[in-house]
């Protein structure tokens, strides 16, 4: 049995993508808005029912700059510590301060409640994280924001395709990012896309993402580099003829885990889904009793060949050059203690078997 990954990207037939690369060659046009850029975003918005335009980036960090500039998002960023760390490195990137409200530990995502109480006279947006793919409280922090002034941002990068009551998730707060790296169920290579209900907004996100254009010789205003390519849409193109067999394989994977993981001592599934969520199998979590627990399965897993990985490990909320206080225990306690299991919709039962019996 070959090492087994914690993720492994979905690669289609080598020929479908090749038809696409001819054409792409035919064309002679790389970048810059080409045709299959345009395919992809037109294609994206009709599989994930959504009302606004979908605006490809080169890369989720790239969307999430983006989002704050085109929201104008310039002083303090209240956000979650147990997210990947582009959650919190993208507002301070962008000159924000940051400010750390801690989890909900059933959902993993962050406390409406831990928000409220940590905004001030400067916090001017409320940046959250859809963990796992799992939906925050959209409702409460939608309430929060309203009531504060606040802009409402979503990491969304685990979420594609996760519908929460009846509707797209992408369809709440002022916007969202989606990731499309490699390890993610619906992939590009490298690139993420942005959905902004405003259309204010969301005209922003699109001339920002090329350097400002309007035109050949016209500029709206300040913008950078983060455009998708020809070749990571063809990418994204191959694999979305592909989703429903990765979807239901994921699935088959979740449920094989949680048949035979349910009754080990020690061990269990680490986040409670909310009421009304279409889950899109993204990841399977898991929580240990005990950090000293959790690292002896890693090492024992290790040499087994078998690559679980500590998701998301450190809290952010303890990172040295964050420079906010460290605040959150429930993201301290449950970032010690979770680690994602293997995940990917070819993975074999007597691989799941294995991977639980040496947990």
């Amino acid at each position: 049995m070959l090492p087994i990954q914690v993720t492994e990207p979905f690669l289609p037939d080598i020929k479908e993508y090749q038809a696409l690369l001819a054409g792409i060659w035919e064309r002679n046009w790389l970048t810059n808005q080409g045709p299959l850029v345009c395919e992809l975003e037109k294609n994206l918005r009709i599989y994930l029912q959504v009302s606004s335009p979908v605006h490809c980036v080169a890369n989720g960090g790239l969307g999430l700059q983006i989002i704050l500039k085109a929201l104008g998002v310039s002083g303090e960023v209240i956000t979650t510590p147990f997210s990947y760390v582009a959650t919190t490195s993208a507002p301070l990137w962008e000159g924000c301060s940051v400010i750390f409200a801690d989890i909900d530990p059933l959902s993993l995502t962050i406390d409406p409640k831990a928000v409220e109480a940590a905004i001030t006279r400067r916090t001017q947006a409320i940046l959250a994280t859809h963990v796992f793919g799992n939906p925050c409280d959209v409702e409460a922090l939608a309430a929060i924001a309203d009531k504060h002034g606040l802009a409402l941002i979503y990491d969304a990068a685990h979420a594609f395709g996760v519908r929460y009551k009846g509707k797209s998730i992408l369809e709440y707060g002022d916007a969202s990012l989606v990731s499309t790296h490699a390890t993610k169920l619906f992939h590009t290579v490298e690139g993420g896309f942005v959905v902004a209900k405003d259309t204010e907004v969301s005209e922003k996100v699109e001339w920002m993402r090329r350097f400002g254009h309007a035109g050949p010789e016209q500029f709206k205003g300040i913008g950078m580099n983060a455009k998708m390519s020809e070749l990571h849409a063809a990418m994204g193109l191959s694999v979305m003829n592909h989703l429903p067999e990765i979807l239901s394989g994921r699935r088959r994977v979740v449920e094989h885990y949680q048949s035979i993981l349910d009754e080990k001592e020690g061990v269990s599934s680490a986040i409670t889904l909310r009421d009304h969520c279409e889950w899109n199998y993204a990841y399977f979590p898991v929580v240990f009793d005990s950090e000293e627990l959790l690292l002896r399965v890693m090492d024992r897993l290790k040499k087994n060949e078998i690559y679980a990985r500590r998701y998301f490990y450190p809290s952010l909320d303890s990172l040295d050059f964050v420079g906010a206080p460290k605040n959150c225990p429930q993201s301290l306690s449950v970032s010690t203690r979770i680690a994602c299991l293997p995940l990917n919709p070819n993975l074999k039962e007597e691989a799941i078997e294995k991977i639980v019996s040496c947990i």
